[in-house]
């Protein structure tokens, strides 16, 4: 999958220390707050026509997280009716 622009994005984030962006492209996010107003960021994906195939006939969508653990996190679809954080102004 490619991130894309979103029209709703407020930042971008650097590649982590260490890497290149030839290595880790800079990401475009939205910074956002949960309902308990914990702060949040989001970056939009696109799967390619391949990877559009493969979710239509059934398979699963893969996360990896560079290290052995991962910050809790939510997948989802844009424009879905579930609604759980709200754009930071």
């Amino acid at each position: 999958m490619r991130f894309i622009q979103h029209l709703s994005n407020t930042g971008v984030l650097a590649p982590p220390r260490g890497a290149s962006p030839e290595e880790c492209l800079p990401l475009p996010v939205t910074h956002v707050e949960f309902i308990d107003g914990s702060p949040g960021v989001c970056s939009f994906w696109k799967p390619s026509e391949e990877e559009l195939a493969l979710l239509n006939a059934g398979a699963a969508v893969r996360l990896t997280v560079v290290g052995v653990t991962h910050p809790p996190l939510a997948i989802g679809v844009d424009g879905d009716q579930e609604i759980v954080f709200q754009e930071r102004l």
